[in-house]
């Protein structure tokens, strides 16, 4: 087993369209980004104070028995001549492992590519409406979607000649983003369009692109908006500098909304620049109890809002449940998704990985997240952002 730890969001596909599937709530024209975590050197590690918060011994020996299933399977299936990868996939079946799943050696390494802000793709965000058709939410600068004049507000009928309409979204990821095989930059994918009373077709090769997890705009009376996409790379300090950028005495609108997690060492580095040191969360590792700690120093004056929804998962519920216990922000929104298992991956004989739940992070007050989800100190489905500057606006007044 590795050493690197994996707080991550639902991915209960198949292998081959595993990377297409990822952000089932927001669609990246196919972009494959996860939900990691690494605590790493960034991390602190510290006994609980609340030893009730350790998993049972019966957990712990659960946990590490799953990962020697996983690999003794893969092991006899390999020394059979069989496929070691859908021996491990059976066996992450069998194991009634909510969150398990297998992923071949180019896919996992493509999947921590990702992790570091890039994807193949055509540069479109999109989402599927009440009336199940798809909607595009966002074109990314420079894309092959934008210079084939894709806008905000089209409609996606069809990726290479089969409808979308009706399907779910992690679907119509598969489609976009296409084959193991076939998914390289340079492929070509045909996009049936809709805007208005137009129809047309569009067919796009697909390209190397960086995410922009990081949107940053200034609203009326000083309010700072930071929209945070993903957890990838950099994501922590680019929070930071948006901080540090915002006008003085200005609120910050913290937009996690549809954020499925990332890298928690990114999370946590976000949660510095609102906090002054101090813990953000505790997980467990197989009985092992750990802590993720901010660095000191953050600006803790400035009034904040957290935005959140059910598409908030993973690393993004626990930012946002670090700010709320430590009554930093008000929450405003509806409840997460409720993702707060900790998986951790093992490196199979043919080259591929089997990534297994071995335990559950906490948030300082000691909640669990897992299933549970975050409930916001403010409902609001809609007009949510306008509910968030109204929030602001009495916090700027109380202080």
């Amino acid at each position: 087993m590795s050493g690197r730890d994996l707080f991550c969001e639902p991915r209960r596909i198949r292998r081959g369209a595993a990377l297409t599937l990822v952000f089932a709530s927001a669609l990246v024209a196919g972009a494959a980004t996860g939900s990691f975590s690494d605590p790493g050197p960034k991390s602190s590690s510290s006994p609980s104070s609340s030893p009730s918060s350790l998993p049972s011994s019966a957990a712990r020996s659960t946990a590490t028995s799953h990962h020697e299933d996983v690999a003794e399977a893969a092991a006899e299936a390999m020394a059979d001549g069989k496929s070691p990868m859908e021996a491990a996939e059976r066996a992450v079946s069998r194991s009634g492992d909510r969150w398990g799943a297998v992923y071949s050696q180019g896919d996992y390494e493509e999947f921590e590519e990702a992790l570091d802000g890039l994807y193949t793709g055509v540069g479109l965000w999109a989402r599927r409406e009440r009336d199940g058709r798809i909607e595009v939410t966002r074109v990314q600068t420079g894309s092959p979607a934008a210079a084939a004049g894709i806008r905000k507000g089209d409609r996606l009928r069809s990726v290479d000649g089969e409808k979308v309409t009706g399907r779910p979204v992690t679907e119509v990821v598969s489609l976009l983003r296409g084959d193991a095989d076939d998914a390289a930059a340079g492929t070509e994918v045909s996009l049936g369009l809709e805007r208005g009373t137009r129809a047309w077709s569009e067919t796009l090769r697909r390209a190397r692109l960086s995410t922009d997890s990081v949107t940053v705009r200034k609203l009326a009376a000083g309010v700072t908006v930071i929209k945070v996409a993903a957890f990838t790379k950099g994501v922590g300090d680019a929070v930071r500098t948006a901080v540090d950028q915002a006008p003085e005495g200005g609120g910050i609108v913290l937009d996690l909304r549809g954020n499925s997690g990332g890298l928690v060492t990114e999370a946590v580095t976000a949660a510095s620049a609102f906090l002054d040191g101090g813990l953000v969360a505790t997980y467990d590792v197989d009985g092992q109890q750990r802590a993720l700690h901010a660095d000191p120093g953050g600006d803790t004056a400035r009034p904040l809002v957290a935005l959140v929804d059910g598409g908030t998962m993973s690393a993004a519920e626990l930012l946002t449940g670090a700010l709320q216990d430590r009554g930093r922000a008000v929450v405003v929104g509806s409840r997460t998704f409720g993702k707060g298992s900790v998986q951790m991956p093992s490196r199979l004989p043919d080259g591929s990985v089997a990534e297994l739940t071995v335990g559950h992070y906490r948030t300082p007050s000691g909640r669990g997240v897992d299933g549970r989800g975050i409930t916001p100190d403010l409902e609001a489905d809609k007009r949510s952002l306008e509910r968030a500057e109204t929030v602001l606006s009495g916090l700027g007044d109380a202080s």
